[in-house]
């Protein structure tokens, strides 16, 4: 039986193909996506004694960084891809 959970190997395999200079944001909430600055990465138990890592945002104001780019709400399949609605031909002053 596989576990739902992401274990640090799998978020390390991942992370392997990204750029390793680039920042680390979390991406929060699918209903309102938000992006936030990852400020700590802990180490615990959990109530059953098994190891869990908890990645954190950080306690500063502008650790959130404002709303998630649509490309990532989409590619998160947070959100469905939008298109423009067609433009209808504009009225002339006159009325036709």
């Amino acid at each position: 039986m596989t576990s739902p959970d992401m274990t640090v190997g799998d978020l390390i395999a991942l992370l392997s193909d990204c750029d390793r200079s680039a920042p680390v944001c979390l991406a929060m909430n699918p209903f309102f996506p938000m992006a936030h600055r990852l400020a700590q990465v802990v180490q615990s138990a959990d109530e059953t004694g098994q190891t869990v890592v908890y990645l954190a945002e950080g306690r500063d104001e502008d650790t959130q960084l404002g709303h998630l780019p649509p490309e990532v709400a989409v590619a998160l399949t947070w959100q469905g891809p939008v298109q423009a609605p067609p433009r209808r031909p504009r009225r002339s002053a006159g009325g036709n």
